[in-house]
């Protein structure tokens, strides 16, 4: 069981560091092969929090909390 939660934790990690580094590669490169998706949803999930001021600044900081 403990193997198991391991690779699900593996997986996770690996998942999380490739959506920042979509997002990283859309805001230098633009547009490019799956990563404008990325951007796109991104940009769309902050543009909709922020909308409710607190709540974008608690996302962000959420998001930043799960990336470290």
């Amino acid at each position: 069981m403990n193997k198991i939660k391991g690779w699900i934790a593996d997986f996770t990690g690996i998942a999380v560091a490739l959506i920042a580094l979509g997002v990283v590669v859309g805001v230098v490169f633009g547009d490019a092969p799956f990563v404008g998706y990325i951007l796109g949803n991104f940009t769309d999930l902050v543009g909709t929090l922020g909308d409710s001021g607190a709540v974008g600044a608690l996302v962000l900081a959420l998001l930043v909390g799960l990336y470290n």
